[in-house]
């Protein structure tokens, strides 16, 4: 039972659990939709029913096992978004060996990094994306890889791997497929930490494919669905809440470009019918702000996933009525709980979709507590985030002291964000712990400041960040994006927040940009942005002073 006073709720569902691997759902879809066209891949001309994509990650996996790879060992794949990286996702779990997703962002430290920590001795690898030479930089780091047997540039020795599987009996990738169990490790996804190295969070067959399957099922796919997929497979995002919720309904994947590109996915979603979208906010208002975005038609858009990081209320709106995405929906998660924790409901109150990040999951528990005590605080309190349930991933490869501070002995996820349950039950994301700015004893909250410098007509994107202050620990700033052939000063906006905010409240120090830092996924670097702030203002004296 969810108590209406504290901050708890647990998800209900009459939906049982998939007690399967990836490979077995797989199977049974294939089986259901052979002649389903499965992935689409644009900007390769690529096409593949189910049958035709269970063929290739049967090569694949016998591939793997042609090279020596037995479960549980770890194969890293470095490519942006193309068609050989969902058929080795599925390839690689049909064969037991576990993903190691690197992001195409890495340089050669990082690459070593994750290559060395996972203990990868396989690496799977585009030849170049964007201005990156992959080839080169893995050459200036492998000699101090040890554990990397074998390096397969997709662009020369994919069609290779994938001849190579002959010579395995199917008999035995099915000896394999069969000691498979649901709760192995099969992905590894490296969580990108403000400070310190990244942390590999290990997500097992049972992790992600029950969540694809249960956020598929709130977006009511079914097997007519066509989902458009401009999100990186490397994160969660991309591989889980595009490509698993996909399979484990017979959808069809659609991938419009490399990398994020706003025409390429417009072209697309009218090209293939496209009716769901998915995005972080910064992708969507790149999209309805395009200059080319009349000329294609939405009306088969039905629905979609917005995630990532808080979306603007107003660009939720325009999402549902420019783009034809009615029943478009929020996701909230982080990528050690697989990633999605929430999600609205389709039919939810339109101030609900815009305003909150939706329900508990099915089968899955979420508390807030007082970061300080640990104890359930009353509905409507801010306090941490806690996440418990299938989601929640085994651990952090290899970091037992990380898991440990993470996972505490209840095994609840402790997400390090602020969090609120409404008396409805509905989740609000505040902002982070660590986000949280603490003004002369006030604790202000990033995220209602921002909500309300949307408001403001010249305003088309804002974040509002902490920065030190001798007089008050800290005061408020904001960094401003205008609108295209809109003009305003931090003082006249705020002349526009007095008297309609606490005054507390309103920033101190403004800058204008044309864009924030970020990461690939489209994750906002707040603490990016509070070190260029320290500099630029000469804050150096205030943020030495330690505090308890």
């Amino acid at each position: 039972m969810n108590s209406p006073a504290l901050s708890y709720l647990s998800g209900p569902s009459r939906t049982p659990l998939l007690g399967e691997t990836i490979g077995e759902n797989l199977r049974r879809t294939v089986g259901l939709y052979p002649q389903h066209e499965a992935l689409v891949v644009a900007h390769q001309g690529y096409r593949a029913t189910y049958q035709q994509l269970w063929a290739q990650t049967t090569q694949l996996a016998k591939g793997l096992l042609a090279l020596g790879v037995a479960a549980g060992e770890r194969v890293g794949l470095w490519a942006p978004n193309r068609a050989e990286w969902v058929v080795t996702q599925f390839g690689a779990a049909r064969a037991g060996a576990v993903l190691v997703n690197i992001n195409p962002a890495y340089r050669a430290e990082e690459l070593k990094y994750a290559l060395n920590q996972s203990g990868c001795r396989v690496l799977l690898l585009a030849a170049r994306f964007r201005q990156t030479d992959y080839v080169q930089l893995l050459a200036s780091v492998r000699a101090e890889c040890p554990a990397l047997a074998h390096v397969i540039v997709l662009e020369e020795g994919w069609e290779g791997l994938l001849a190579s599987g002959a010579a395995v009996p199917d008999a035995a990738l099915a000896a394999c497929e069969a000691a498979l169990q649901f709760d192995d490790p099969i992905n590894i996804q490296y969580t990108s930490g403000t400070t310190g190295f990244p942390k590999g969070a290990t997500l097992s067959h049972h992790n992600i494919l029950n969540n694809g399957y249960f956020i598929g099922q709130a977006l009511r796919y079914t097997a007519a669905d066509r989902v458009c997929i401009p999100v990186p497979f490397y994160h969660c995002f991309g591989m889980v809440i595009g490509n698993l919720a996909c399979v484990a309904h017979g959808a069809c994947m659609v991938v419009p470009a490399e990398a994020f590109d706003a025409l390429a996915t417009l072209r697309t979603v009218q090209a293939e019918r496209c009716t769901s979208l998915y995005g972080v906010p910064t992708m969507f208002i790149a999209e309805l702000a395009h200059p080319e975005f009349n000329s294609f038609d939405y009306s088969s858009l039905r629905t979609g996933v917005m995630a990532g990081s808080p979306c603007p209320e107003e660009v939720m709106k325009q999402v549902q009525t420019r783009l034809h995405m009615r029943e478009v929906t929020i996701c909230y998660g982080m990528t050690e709980t697989s990633p999605v924790s929430a999600q609205s409901y389709l039919d939810d109150p339109l101030a609900k979709r815009v305003s909150t990040v939706g329900h508990v999951h099915p089968h899955l528990e979420l508390k807030v507590i007082d970061p300080d005590t640990g104890h359930l605080v009353p509905r409507g309190t801010p306090g941490e985030l806690c996440t418990r349930g299938y989601s929640v991933m085994l651990g952090y490869w290899n970091n037992p002291t990380a898991t440990a501070a993470a996972i505490d002995a209840a095994r609840w996820m402790h997400t390090g964000d602020l969090a609120t349950i409404d008396a409805e039950g509905y989740l609000n994301i505040v902002g982070r712990i660590k986000d949280v700015i603490l003004r002369g004893g006030d604790n202000i909250y990033p995220r209602e400041v921002e909500e309300f410098l949307y408001t403001h007509p010249a305003v088309a994107d804002v974040q509002v960040i902490g920065v030190p202050s001798l007089r008050y620990g800290e005061e408020v700033m904001a960094w401003v994006k205008l609108k295209e052939g809109q003009y305003a000063t931090g003082e006249d906006i705020m002349v526009f927040c007095q008297n309609r905010i606490a005054t507390n409240k309103i920033p101190v120090f403004w800058k204008f940009v044309d864009g924030f830092p970020m990461t690939v996924t489209g994750k906002i670097q707040k603490y990016l942005m509070r070190e260029q702030a320290v500099a630029e203002l000469g804050l150096q004296a205030a943020a030495a002073i330690k505090t308890a």
